[in-house]
């Protein structure tokens, strides 16, 4: 399916977070006083050049972006969103809106009443454990933990564990095709697992004018694309399951709440199949919005 064929409604959902560490600097030995002046020519040209490689880069990387497909939203309806639900994932089926949250001692798996916010059925994962992306397939929901290795199966109705399977590395975001289950891991590449098995058929690297696309994060199987929250971005992207390549972008920073801290970012999308409408929300909002996709 085509760019332009894409027209669905959209609503736009220890204490640690994910961070990149920080290495403490080596001590440099003080170099005989000679041969310091030209040394320090030297590192002056290196850092120069890497400079300006940088911004030759991220020029390259911005104009990429603007040939891509940007489309804007309209909010076609905001419902109350818990502002404590740190979202990691968003799922809406059969009528239903499953929520998964996050941080350590905190994480949960919710049954949200859409229409005014209240959490219907709660259930915690355990307090070592950093909930991340949801998804229900058939009558089970299946949440992705962070850096725990392992995911948690539950029976939709009663949101009761039922078992409990492997995966290496992280997890970040989860989807479904309808046959695979589809994971993402903070890198550009997503996974396709057997939902019996979970073993990994098949993986797929998203690119954007020829640039790996990294930070994916909470993901959704949408009319035969994925759709795919970038950590710390303001915008979506849709992504061909069949190439990798991105399609376009979806911008929400219209949406995004003032007030909020830096690791209240867009993040939680959800599809109702029966009434092509799409919801999303973040980390932390107060609200959750049904959207519809403007043109460019």
């Amino acid at each position: 399916m085509g760019v332009t064929d894409f027209a669905y409604r959209i609503t736009i959902v220890p204490r640690m977070t994910k961070r990149r560490s920080r290495r403490k600097p080596l001590e440099a030995t003080p170099p005989a006083p000679q041969a310091a002046s030209a040394r320090r020519w030297r590192s002056r040209g290196i850092v120069s050049a890497v400079l300006i490689c940088a911004a030759l880069v991220a020029a390259w990387a911005i104009l990429t972006q603007q040939d891509s497909v940007r489309w804007g939203v309209e909010v076609v309806q905001a419902y109350p969103h818990d502002p404590l639900a740190y979202t990691q994932g968003l799922v809406f089926d059969r009528g239903e809106l499953y929520e998964g949250t996050g941080k350590y001692r905190e994480s949960t798996l919710r049954r949200v009443d859409l229409q005014s916010g209240r959490v219907l059925q709660s259930v915690r994962l355990p307090h070592d454990a950093f909930g991340e992306g949801i998804t229900v397939r058939g009558g089970e929901v299946f949440q992705l933990t962070w850096r725990n290795q392992y995911g948690i199966v539950y029976d939709r109705s009663t949101l009761r564990e039922l078992r409990r399977f492997r995966y290496n590395g992280e997890g970040w975001g989860l989807t479904h095709d309808g046959t695979h289950l589809i994971l993402s891991d903070g890198s550009s590449t997503l996974r396709f697992l057997d939902p019996k098995t979970f073993r990994v058929v098949r993986q797929l690297m998203v690119r954007s004018g020829g640039r790996r696309v990294a930070n994916l994060n909470e993901l959704e199987y949408v009319r035969g694309e994925i759709l795919a929250n970038i950590w710390y971005k303001d915008y979506l992207a849709r992504i061909s399951p069949a190439s990798g390549e991105v399609l376009g972008w979806i911008d929400l920073h219209t949406l995004v709440p003032d007030g909020l801290d830096r690791e209240s970012v867009a993040n939680g999308i959800a599809y109702d199949a029966e009434n092509d409408r799409l919801f999303v929300t973040g980390k932390n909002w107060p609200q959750l919005f049904e959207i519809r996709l403007v043109a460019p």
